[in-house]
């Protein structure tokens, strides 16, 4: 909030709406004078109101080259202060400041985390002039575990990156010498892992299912090597079947869309590893195309491997996604909407199953009931009986 008029102060606890009895606390922080304030705030000060925003109630005053912070919650004060001081540091070393980049750098302050403007300058790689980073605590542990595991399974819905971060750790892996090439395959759902039948070459039929990992790799290599390095046998792309007989070492290995294979193809896959690779499986749960009867190997592995050493498992949420604001509103919509969904068929079930027990048990005092009657009739006959006798 930009207030001339004013002193800081005065304009600050105006904008703070400060209660009776309540303390308000203050800071201020002061902007270099060889940074611009435009590369600070923004464009109209577009960088300043995502700040504004995100740091509620926290309130910003602008004042010359001083902002000035009010809150009556000194801990999200200092944190605040904190924080705009890690984005000056950025905006002087030549970092573009982005209204997105900033609420993503402000959701971090909110989870607790200490220098959370360090995801905004921490890059994996940097090509075709764009800088490739993780940019959430979900996404910056997920390329941790790529770090230091074997094996990682990144789970989570579109959006979150689990692919593409995987792709630009391995072109990351290529480029160092870790490896000496990448691997790059998906299961062909769709075709039911029968690819003789369709038209073209090997990579005209699986090209349709790999394209998304296609779009990423050219967004890291020169699309002018690209072709080279797959002639060469560098970088190569096959569907999910193609790998059963394989031992693949010295690679960086992507098992893209995995809650589409099944449990023996997952089996299969893991047990190619070789000597001196990673293998990044990625994949979505909510989003299995398989039939109804067959249970995704995605899925079943979390159970199987969940605690064996140098195989990470990290799930990612809405929280993570990073495409558009409306991407991660979608996911949990979707995910409200099947947890109403699955609390209705659970309570169907048990309504069901209740009904079945109370149609077994009045069956059963039923038959009691003519047992009774029997027994009843029985012991009146006797008695007759007894009578004509006597």
């Amino acid at each position: 909030m930009r207030e001339p008029k004013t002193s800081a102060r005065e304009g600050v606890t105006a904008a703070a709406g400060v209660q009776a009895g309540e303390e308000l606390h203050y800071a201020a922080v002061n902007v270099p004078e060889s940074l611009a304030m435009v590369d600070l705030l923004g464009y109209r000060d577009e960088v300043l109101r995502a700040l504004e925003a995100g740091l509620s109630p926290v309130t910003i005053h602008v004042r010359g080259r001083v902002l000035t912070l009010a809150s009556t919650d000194e801990a999200a004060l200092m944190r605040s202060r904190v924080l705009i001081q890690e984005l000056i540091a950025l905006a002087q070393s030549g970092e573009r400041l982005t209204p997105d980049a900033v609420a993503r750098a402000v959701a971090l302050t909110r989870e607790g985390m200490a220098n959370p403007a360090e995801y905004l300058n921490r890059d994996i790689i940097s090509a075709r002039g764009k800088r490739i980073r993780p940019q959430t605590v979900g996404q910056k542990d997920y390329v941790d575990a790529i770090d230091s595991h074997t094996i990682t399974f990144g789970i989570g819905p579109a959006g979150t990156g689990k692919t593409y971060l995987a792709m630009a750790k391995a072109v990351q892996a290529l480029t160092n010498r870790q490896v000496s090439r990448i691997i790059l395959t998906r299961p062909a759902v769709e075709a039911g892992e029968s690819l003789g039948y369709l038209p073209g070459s090997l990579t005209d039929k699986i090209d349709p299912y790999v394209r998304p990992l296609y779009d990423a790799m050219y967004d890291m290599l020169d699309p002018e090597a690209i072709p080279t390095l797959m002639a060469a046998g560098t970088i190569e792309v096959a569907p999910l079947a193609y790998m059963r007989g394989r031992t693949l070492s010295h690679s960086f290995v992507i098992l893209d869309e995995a809650q589409n294979t099944t449990a023996q193809q997952m089996k299969m896959f893991l047990t190619r590893l070789g000597f001196d690779s990673k293998i990044v499986v990625t994949g979505d749960e909510t989003q299995v195309d398989l039939p109804h009867h067959v249970t995704s190997g995605l899925i079943l592995v979390k159970k199987i491997l969940r605690n064996i050493p140098d195989i990470a498992f990290r799930e990612l949420s809405a929280a993570d996604v990073v495409r558009h604001e409306l991407v991660g509103e979608i996911v949990d919509a979707y995910a409200r909407y099947d947890a109403q969904m699955e609390s209705r068929v659970s309570g169907a079930r048990q309504t069901r199953l209740r009904q079945a027990a109370g149609v077994k048990q009045a069956s059963g005092e039923s038959e009691a009931s003519e047992v009774d009657s029997d027994m009843t009739g029985s012991d009146q006959v006797v008695q007759e009986g007894k009578r004509v006798d006597d």
